[in-house]
């Protein structure tokens, strides 16, 4: 017993490590990238002029990967959001700062790359064709279509992708959907249509996916918990299930050690 707990512990101690190791490894790459902007540049310059244009000519930069990569660029701003939002849930669930799951935020960062960035970036060229006009009954046209079709379709693939990315089977996949649809539906209505009143009413098009990433990060932390949780409680139950009648005693007995959780 004693060789399994220091087994598990060193486990997780390994884990945390690395888990630190890639944050503190990203993080730092991020903000080395950030700061040498102007590398082919700064000879000469004092570490004042160096922060100081930094921020003007990082936004430059990804106004010209706009123009010339515009989905590329969109992908990759979501794949980090999507990244940094499942983190935040997790730790919002109660996980230490570097003890999270790093197989399921790569599930959810992969989605926000591969689907996320892409469809969000012809998702608002189709509203803008769809919605020309300037009269001021647009943006709530705009944010009524936004929230109603856009949102619900987004979620379902979002969910969708994220339980097959599990190997969840399909049946159980949208059994969950059909039960969880219209509960993540409004409680979008709670934060989206008054940021999306920002979105539409303010933000130029080509800047609207970086406005709405920055808002995400607190929707993926609901979207990433809310399908997360779904998923736990259904593996708990299967366990449940083929644990047969001890499986109460069993509950029971973790919940005085204070180690079993729903």
């Amino acid at each position: 017993m004693e060789g399994l707990k220091n087994s598990v512990f060193g486990a997780t101690s390994s884990d945390s490590l690395l888990n630190a190791a890639i944050v503190l490894g990203a993080g730092s790459l991020a903000i080395t990238k950030l700061l040498t902007i102007d590398h082919d540049y700064w000879h000469g310059w004092t570490l004042y002029e160096v922060l100081r244009y930094a921020p003007e000519h990082n936004w430059n930069a990804y106004e010209e990967a706009l123009k010339t990569h515009p989905v590329l660029a969109k992908m990759m701003i979501s794949g980090i959001v999507y990244s940094l939002g499942d983190w935040i849930a997790q730790c919002y669930e109660g996980k230490p700062l570097f003890e999270f799951d790093r197989t399921r935020m790569f599930r959810s960062g992969l989605v926000g790359f591969t689907l996320h960035g892409s469809l969000s970036h012809y998702y608002y060229q189709f509203c803008e064709a769809l919605f020309p006009s300037k009269d001021w009954w647009v943006v709530p046209a705009k944010v009524a279509f936004d929230q109603s079709v856009w949102a619900a379709v987004w979620n379902s693939i979002y969910y969708v992708a994220l339980a097959f990315l599990r190997l969840e089977s399909p049946v159980n996949i949208f059994g969950e959907l059909k039960s969880t649809f219209w509960p993540m539906l409004t409680a979008g209505w709670k934060l989206w249509p008054f940021a999306h009143l920002i979105t539409y009413g303010v933000i130029p098009v080509e800047q609207r996916l970086l406005w709405v990433d920055c808002v995400e990060l607190i929707w993926v932390t609901i979207l990433s918990t809310y399908s997360n949780e779904k998923s736990e409680m259904r593996i708990s139950e299967a366990s449940e299930a083929e644990a047969g009648p001890s499986s109460n005693e069993v509950k029971s007995d973790r919940n005085q050690g204070h180690i079993w959780t729903e």
